[in-house]
């Protein structure tokens, strides 16, 4: 898996949600993808979301796939998949 993301939204995602790309890499590096999905949304219908577990909690992270690389379009948590994985 390679990733890759805007370096203006990570610091953006940094200094509004307390979160950013690389959390989510490291993450993923360390075995806490929980999930892959289809966005739900039909107005993204191209996008699939990333589920992660950040720091005990699960964020989702859009993204769309290009061969092998993944670019990340945003980052953010989510109280029902948090109950749904970790069960809080």
């Amino acid at each position: 898996m390679e990733f890759n993301w805007s370096d203006d939204k990570n610091n953006l995602l940094l200094e509004l949600r307390n979160v950013c790309f690389e959390d989510v890499v490291t993450s993923i590096s360390n075995g806490k993808l929980l999930n892959i999905e289809k966005n739900p949304s039909k107005n993204f219908d191209n996008q699939y979301c990333l589920v992660v577990e950040i720091s005990h909690y699960v964020y989702v992270v859009p993204f769309i796939k290009d061969k092998d690389l993944f670019f990340l379009k945003t980052i953010f948590p989510s109280r029902k998949q948090t109950k749904k994985y970790l069960g809080g």
